[in-house]
């Protein structure tokens, strides 16, 4: 297969007529394939095609769907055809609350006190002589307990619901 200039001359005149890659490379033959021919029209740098002509039958237009109600659920997906299965969203497990969680003074740890088997969950300030780890202990050598793990590995919709949620709070009070 080589791009004779008569191969090349007549590639340019069905691209701008507006065939498909494929229609040209089906009109061409003698194992010009449709890669083939997108290629040699990106290398020619071909562009302004004629569009297609339009199907004898036209196009139904379809109505704008309504606008539907903010809804903090995602919209289930649709389904059509004899592969369609009934789809029932699950519902999202109510958040468990924040409660504030006291750590005992002595707990808490230093840097310096800390093992494997210790909440490795900042507390305070660090640029400050107070600050301490929390120093309860961890499952599994997980590096958090399960009040802090709870905190900080949530997922990523209940994330963006909460961040959601304080800039709400933040317009309210500014």
């Amino acid at each position: 297969m080589s791009w004779t200039d008569e191969r090349v001359d007549l590639l340019r005149k069905l691209w701008l007529d507006g065939l498909s890659a494929s229609q040209i490379a089906a009109e061409l033959s003698h194992g010009i394939t449709r890669n083939a021919v997108i290629g040699k029209v990106h290398r020619l740098g071909l562009s302004g095609r004629v569009k297609a002509p339009a199907a004898a039958t036209p196009r139904q237009r379809t109505r704008a769907p309504a606008p539907r109600p903010a809804s903090p659920r995602p919209a289930a997906p649709i389904s059509r055809g004899n592969l369609a299965v009934a789809f029932r969203p699950m519902e999202a497990p109510e958040p468990l609350p924040m409660e504030d969680v006291v750590i005992p003074m002595s707990e808490m740890v230093e840097i310096m006190d800390l093992r494997e088997s210790m909440c490795r969950w900042p507390v305070g300030d660090p640029t400050t002589p107070e600050f301490r780890f929390c120093g309860s202990r961890s499952p599994a050598g997980g590096p958090y307990c399960m009040h802090h793990a709870r905190i900080a590995y949530q997922p990523a919709q209940e994330r963006r619901r909460e961040r959601e949620r304080r800039a709400q709070q933040l317009t309210r009070i500014g």
